[in-house]
């Protein structure tokens, strides 16, 4: 678990490789029923969420309600086409249940042509927020799959986060140790990454970080997924790029979404990822929650439950949730995806494609936390 190119000498990362044998099916998230797939807003598809989180990872609940942004975007007939048109959407949940508070940021402000997902902190003064997203292609461009981290400055109100400020670019790929995620087109899957910007604030340095999602730029492998991670410079401000923290280079092209969760001293790093990100030949896990676990952010990461998977799709449904998020009190959120297939393909029944898609948050439900073991709790 060595670096794979020299490491300044400032630099406290090494960059862990995972590199399971084989990956069993995991623990089982309880299968999706149609009660389950009502949608909370009804006129849109949501996908991705992550809730406005205290510095140290406990979800927030000012007034009593806790706040989540979804990308979000209109119902097409093919839901693949959502993520050409995706937008941020906050909303807001209490014991009246859930609240539509509409876009997160307003029309014109995204410098891209899409938000991707990222991640929201409220920050230790109770009311400064700030939202981290993925900025995709560029505004007045044509359509590509360019992705750059943005941070936009707010304040917690009444209505809950806004009154954000100018989007700032806060790192880019040096094209090194991370590829310049900027493709005209490709094949979902396969496109090259730079995104999910995810706050964490370690406890013991008290560093603050962003983990994102990336690809190798030391490699030229198809499938050369890797967690990146900058840092805060609280001197002046700037994020400082730093070494990858795990790499799955010949293994798998997408670690999506991955973020940190501490518990009882040891540091669990979450991410995302489905069967069809795997590189054929090689082995190959479900649709599912993976994780890693170490000591201190720096690693070295191992794998937990031996190969990394947390939480799988029932094999009965392999593709009826995706993108799940563990908060800091070990709840695991998702959407649901396509939902109650029954072995039936798109080839077979196109209407599937809009009808089983579910585009609203998948049942949530918790981990328990043992050593080097995460499994779904009882």
């Amino acid at each position: 678990m060595n670096s794979l190119y020299p490491v300044p000498a400032d630099s406290i990362v090494a960059t862990s490789s995972w590199r399971p044998a084989s990956i069993s099916n995991g623990a089982q998230i309880a299968l999706i029923e149609a009660s389950d797939a009502i949608p909370i807003l009804p006129d849109l598809d949501l996908w991705d969420s992550w809730p406005l989180a205290h510095e140290d990872g406990r979800t927030a609940t000012p007034g009593g309600r806790q706040y989540w942004f979804f990308l979000s975007s209109p119902r097409y007939p093919d839901p693949g086409q959502r993520h050409d048109a995706a937008r941020i959407r906050l909303a807001s949940l209490g014991a009246d249940g859930w609240r539509d508070h509409g876009n997160a940021l307003a029309d014109g402000v995204n410098p891209g042509t899409r938000e991707w997902a990222g991640s929201a902190v409220l920050h230790g003064d109770g009311l400064t927020v700030t939202l981290f997203f993925t900025a995709t292609g560029r505004r007045g461009a044509p359509p590509s799959f360019e992705q750059r981290l943005f941070a936009v400055t707010g304040q917690l109100g009444p209505g809950g986060p806004g009154n954000w400020d100018e989007p700032r670019e806060i790192v880019q790929a040096d094209g090194r140790r991370y590829v310049v995620a900027a493709e005209a087109d490709g094949k979902p899957g396969l496109i090259k990454a730079f995104r999910d910007p995810a706050w964490f604030r370690d406890p013991e340095t008290r560093l603050c970080h962003i983990l994102f999602t990336a690809s190798a730029g030391w490699s030229d492998d198809d499938y050369n997924g890797v967690i990146g991670l900058a840092t805060l410079d609280e001197g002046d401000g700037s994020w400082r790029l730093g070494d990858p923290l795990v790499e799955a280079v010949g293994v798998n092209n997408e670690l999506e979404r991955p973020h940190i969760v501490v518990r009882d001293g040891r540091y669990y790093l979450f991410w995302s990822t489905q069967r069809r990100t795997f590189k054929p030949g090689t082995v190959a896990g479900p649709n599912g929650l993976y994780a890693m676990v170490a000591d201190c952010l720096h690693g070295p990461w191992k794998p937990v439950n031996g190969d990394g998977l947390v939480a799988a799709n029932p094999a009965s449904e392999p593709t009826q949730g995706y993108s799940w998020w563990v908060t800091g009190e070990g709840a695991v959120w998702s959407f649901i995806d396509h939902w109650g297939m029954n072995g039936r393909s798109f080839a077979q029944y196109p209407e599937l494609l809009r009808g089983q898609f579910g585009g609203t948050p998948a049942p949530v439900f918790s981990l328990a936390f043992a050593g080097d073991r995460v499994t779904i709790a009882d």
